[in-house]
């Protein structure tokens, strides 16, 4: 038996509003949809062109002047949102804000005058979100393959997938801002330069490109603004009715290329906010085209804002896919189900006993869910250290469903269900929840603990009472007595603890 759902709940009824805001490199978005008899129907639409990659510099800081940019947007999106409960509200940064020196240092002021938490999520993760939105906006053919491809400010997103699923995702640090700066820095254009820098946007492409060939799809869309915006200069060129196409896209670059300089560009249908951007989305959407060998490409009406929408309908349901990432790195690491099994059941009547004086939430009891699950992720690596290996894993590898944030958190709450508790082991936990997570902490530490001897029989019940940040456990005395390695365990784990923040009392009765 693989892991069982512990999806939070949202309390949606009809007529609820939710909120996806989409922080990305070039535009903020924000979509805000009323759910109504189990769909979401978009009621509000706002976005900004930040251009935050512009801030960005060669060491991952971030220019004061875009920063205070992003701040206003920010500032206005908050006050759409006031009204909307933060569990209906998710918020997502992209790959400016991956590529930050010191995250923190945009994120605290952001999530400020915001007035919601933001979640950074990888570019695997960007890629399967706006797989998502497209697949919703524009259902594909069942069993038909189809590629995707989002051409951001700072990054591009290419993903095969079949139905709502993503088979295959890829992002590339290419997007139409970076991509400009990287380029065209002085603004000059030229068939020269043009195609120097051609190939080496190729190159990064040709990385996957023969397994998305191999894959094949029946149908190719392109999302997000960049793409939009090529398509409408296609149409106004009459060269297409909105697509764009292997025929088309070296007539749109021959023009664009006619004006020498970037002021000068001179398109069709290309409005004046994208001319500065827009020599760098059509030579990463010209690569594409050549090194996956794309005929013609129809653009989408959805992308990551919409897929966000959908999978916080994912999470508030059966279908969350972080416990199906879960369930597949238990089976992909040999993870003991039954083991997995004992410890979450003590967990979870642990944290059923201790949120409500310690105020923690469904959020906090999925982590601990999942953590108590994958605890033991590191012994298919070695025994030895086997909980600093699985929280590596879990940091660094590239998890459906979860953002950067929540897999720092679930790989703290492994490294620290054994052992000692380096004074570095949450470092990475935001200040809002770092109080949460190292409750969550403790008691994932104990439900190890009482299974340390592997036995199929449950653990008795446990009394559990907190007052403040004391935590006093009471164990049956006879069941403790038959397991002195046990005994022996929770005689030490006080001190433990104590690095917890957590007084922790032991009897036995």
């Amino acid at each position: 038996m693989l892991a069982r759902p512990r999806a939070t709940a949202l309390p949606l009824q009809d007529g609820d509003l939710l909120a996806a805001v989409d922080l990305g490199s070039n535009s903020f978005h924000m979509v805000v949809a009323r759910y109504v008899l189990g769909q979401l129907r978009v009621v509000d639409r706002i976005r900004d062109m930040v251009r935050l990659a512009e801030g960005l510099d060669a060491k991952g800081g971030l220019d004061a002047a875009v920063l205070r940019r992003a701040l206003e947007s920010l500032e206005r999106f908050g006050q759409r949102l006031r009204d909307i409960p933060p569990q209906r509200v998710r918020v997502i940064a992209t790959n400016t804000v991956r590529q930050l020196a010191v995250p923190s240092a945009f994120l605290l002021p952001a999530e400020t005058a915001l007035g919601h938490a933001i979640e950074v999520v990888s570019g695997r993760e960007e890629a399967r979100l706006v797989y998502l939105g497209v697949a919703h906006a524009q259902p594909p053919k069942p069993g038909e393959l189809r590629l995707v491809i989002d051409i951001g400010g700072g990054s591009t997103e290419c993903i095969i997938g079949s139905g709502l699923e993503a088979i295959e995702r890829e992002s590339l640090q290419l997007g139409c801002v970076a991509t400009t700066r990287r380029f065209f820095p002085d603004g000059k254009l030229s068939r020269k330069r043009w195609n120097k820098a051609l190939t080496e946007v190729s190159a990064e492409f040709q990385q996957f490109a023969n397994l998305y060939r191999a894959l094949g799809w029946q149908e190719a869309l392109g999302s997000s603004g960049t793409n939009k915006a090529i398509g409408d200069i296609c149409a106004a060129m009459k060269l297409t009715k909105g697509a764009v196409t292997a025929q088309a896209l070296p007539q749109v670059r021959d023009r664009l290329l006619q004006a020498e300089s970037i002021d000068k560009i001179d398109l069709p249908g290309l409005p004046a906010e994208r001319k500065p951007i827009i020599a760098g989305g059509l030579l990463v959407l010209e690569a594409a085209f050549d090194v996956l060998g794309l005929e013609r490409m129809a653009v989408s009406k959805a992308a990551l804002r919409e897929g966000v929408l959908y999978d916080m309908l994912g999470r508030g349901g059966a279908d969350d896919p972080r416990d199906a990432s879960v369930a597949a790195l238990m089976q992909r690491y040999g993870i003991d189900p039954g083991q997995a099994q004992r410890v979450e059941d003590t967990a979870m009547q642990l944290f059923d006993a201790t949120c409500d004086e310690w105020e923690l939430t469904g959020d906090d009891r999925a982590m601990l869910s999942r953590a108590a699950n994958l605890h033991e992720l590191g012994l298919a690596i070695a025994h030895s250290q086997y909980h600093v290996h699985g929280a590596y894993v879990l940091e660094h590898s590239d998890i459906a469903g979860f953002s950067q944030q929540e897999q720092r958190l679930l790989a703290s709450l492994v490294r620290t269900h054994r052992r000692g508790i380096p004074k570095s082991a949450f470092d990475a936990i935001p200040d809002r929840l770092l109080a949460r997570t190292k409750h969550i902490a403790a008691l994932l530490r104990i439900a190890v603990l009482l299974h340390r001897s592997h036995e199929a029989d449950a653990v008795p019940r446990i009394d559990a009472k907190v007052d403040g940040e004391t935590l006093e456990l009471t164990l049956d005395k006879r069941w403790l007595d038959q397991r002195p390695l046990v005994r022996q365990d929770i005689s030490g784990e006080p001190e433990d603890a104590a690095d917890l923040g957590v007084t922790l009392r032991i009897d036995a009765a």
